[in-house]
């Protein structure tokens, strides 16, 4: 899960960064507003964690920015100002929630699986299925057939992305660049590695196989017809 996290204070930004990359989730992170909309232009986001308070540009600014261009992704407002009218304000810009500064790592974490629950299942269930496998967002627990498969944390960042686009193709480069950020260096088939490493813990030993090579496009997840 990729996370854009856009925080001006210093050793705030690196703290949590560090917190959230601990946390399994891939994150970039800036420090302005002007600078948030320019990683917005060119990646997709499972969720924003936006300061109101920024330099160059605010957050309600970028925030109405976003979703002046249709973006959709969730945003998560983080800010010292906690009244009421100020709430208010960030919701009706268009914010899927608020938390108020300070706040406890486990709120942060707890927030933004609430809102990929959101967008990945209208009921807000945490499980994501498909045939006989189950992948539970709050926990990280995967089980087929009911017997739990154990994976790396890359293996089931992968996995996750791959269940919440199921019977969606997607390509190599959108994997790679949707489960590391920019800092990444990896080579031409990381992808292909961690897929033949999930096809063998997921799919060995079950007539019915989930993932599937989408020959000269990448891959999909679903059940054969």
């Amino acid at each position: 899960m990729r996370l854009l996290y856009v925080e001006d204070e210093d050793s705030l930004r690196s703290l949590t960064e560090k917190r959230l990359i601990e946390a399994g989730y891939s994150v970039d992170c800036c420090a302005d507003g002007v600078e948030a909309l320019d990683f917005l232009a060119v990646t997709e986001y499972d969720v924003v964690i936006l300061d109101l308070m920024l330099p160059r540009l605010d957050g309600l600014s970028v925030l109405r920015q976003m979703r002046r261009e249709g973006k959709n992704t969730p945003v998560l407002l983080l800010t010292a100002k906690g009244s009421v009218a100020d709430r208010v304000e960030g919701l009706d810009s268009g914010a899927d929630d608020y938390l108020v500064k300070p706040f406890s790592f486990e709120e942060l974490t707890a927030r933004i699986r609430v809102l990929v629950r959101r967008m990945a299942d209208s009921s807000g269930s945490s499980l994501l299925t498909l045939a006989d496998l189950q992948l539970d967002l709050n926990s990280h627990k995967v089980l087929r057939s009911g017997k739990e498969i154990l994976l790396t944390s890359k293996e089931y960042a992968i996995l996750e992305y791959l269940m919440l686009n199921k019977g969606i193709v997607l390509s190599r480069e959108k994997i790679e660049h949707h489960i590391w950020n920019y800092e990444y260096e990896g080579g031409s088939n990381v992808i292909d590695v961690y897929i033949r490493c999930l096809r063998k813990k997921l799919d060995t030993g079950f007539d019915q196989k989930l993932i599937h090579t989408i020959r000269g496009s990448g891959y999909v997840m679903r059940e054969e017809k």
